[in-house]
């Protein structure tokens, strides 16, 4: 199974050339989610890109957790599915590393982390996001640990789309 994970601007492009069965998208929440050029199941998350709760801003919470992981547990197409947020660095990230993570309990955090970073060289997962998923998948800091061992990504403008195997649970 394989995750595409990418950008708002690279929606369009990547939805036409590789026609994902499913789409994820995470922005602010007065941004408004993409109209997508297929026909597939789409879940629009919205929350801002914060590690801690602040004043006038939506954090990420288990709410939005759980609906991602509902969202991704019916996932069972053999096409990608697309995970971007608004510039691909930080919320799609984190998502991208949760799904992976969800989808191979028993594959070691740190293996998934340095995928990741060998695939994206700015992803700089929410780390909010990460923490809340430790959590609800019982990961006892592992997840929190992998993140924190590949440090912050190197500074871009706007990721760039990137690929990002996912190894289903052989349970």
């Amino acid at each position: 199974m394989t995750l595409l994970v990418g950008p708002l601007d690279s929606v369009r492009a990547l939805c036409v050339a590789r026609q994902p069965a499913r789409v994820v998208t995470i922005l602010s929440p007065t941004q408004t989610a993409p109209v997508l050029p297929v026909k597939v199941p789409h879940l629009v998350l919205g929350f801002h890109d914060i590690d801690a709760t602040r004043s006038g801003l939506v954090a990420p919470d288990a709410n939005s957790l759980h609906r991602l992981l509902d969202f991704a547990a019916a996932w069972t197409e053999p096409a990608p599915m697309l995970v971007h947020c608004w510039m691909g660095i930080s919320r799609s990230t984190a998502a991208s590393f949760i799904l992976a993570c969800a989808a191979d309990p028993n594959r070691s955090e740190a293996e998934i982390a340095l995928a990741l970073r060998a695939a994206s060289p700015t992803a700089t997962p929410n780390q909010r996001l990460i923490a809340l998923a430790d959590e609800v998948l019982a990961r006892s800091g592992r997840m929190i640990a992998a993140i924190a061992s590949i440090g912050r990504g190197a500074t871009a403008a706007c990721g760039a789309p990137f690929e990002f195997r996912v190894r289903p649970s052989q349970t």
